[in-house]
């Protein structure tokens, strides 16, 4: 999760529906494969991608998918979930 440091005028913003810088923000927040051993129990991450993707959702008028990554964030955050062990171990 990179922050850039030359924040975006508000005229280039623009350029985008709201349902682009929601889908933009999303991808930014998304764990990639690369992290995502380090990343996987980390619940502001956890917590972020999952709120992102809610917003997603909302913008784009499926309140029931809005819900149910909102109630993944809540539990990241209130730690009532956690991240389940990684399919790839103990296989060989």
């Amino acid at each position: 999760m990179s922050q850039s440091t030359q924040p975006l005028k508000n005229s280039q913003l623009s350029e985008f529906t709201t349902v682009e810088l929601a889908q933009s923000l999303m991808e930014r927040l998304s764990i990639s494969p690369n992290d995502w051993h380090r990343l996987k129990s980390n619940r502001n991450a956890r917590a972020s991608e999952q709120l992102a993707a809610a917003l997603v959702f909302l913008l784009k008028e499926e309140p029931q998918e809005a819900l149910t990554r909102l109630e993944q964030a809540t539990g990241w955050l209130d730690r009532s979930i956690s991240a389940p062990p990684c399919p790839t171990h103990g296989k060989g």
